[in-house]
């Protein structure tokens, strides 16, 4: 059964410049990542990093922009809403995890963050 210092371990084998937030909660200091949390929700682990506030005008393209994202990029974690916010999430078991599917999900949001700023930018600047 792995725990949160198998969590710590992984971070540190990364090399990802992090800090610890208090109980079962991480935040990685590490340039786009900056502030991706990483928690301990009972038997999972959860990433959860905000990418923008939802825009006032283009919603519905927003929205749909982010829902073909979903089908067509993204494996290990998807774009939602929560509260006025666009997140990028993704979610583990903990029983089983492993050093590799631990970096495909911060490597996936990386990748995501680099590769779709451009699509997403343009909603931004609607707001």
């Amino acid at each position: 059964m792995k725990t949160r210092d198998d969590i710590e371990s992984y971070l540190l084998k990364m090399g990802v410049n992090h800090e610890e937030l208090g109980g079962d909660i991480w935040r990685l200091r590490d340039g786009a990542m900056e502030n991706l949390l990483i928690s301990l929700a009972g038997p999972i682990v959860v990433f959860r990093l905000k990418i923008m506030d939802l825009p006032a005008a283009q919603r519905e393209a927003l929205l749909e922009t982010l829902l073909r994202l979903n089908t067509t990029e993204l494996f290990h974690c998807a774009f939602g809403l929560e509260g006025n916010a666009v997140v990028l999430t993704g979610a583990l078991a903990l029983e089983n995890l492993d050093f590799n599917e631990f970096q495909a999900v911060i490597d996936e949001m990386g990748m995501v963050i680099s590769k779709e700023y451009g699509v997403l930018a343009k909603f931004r600047a609607v707001a």
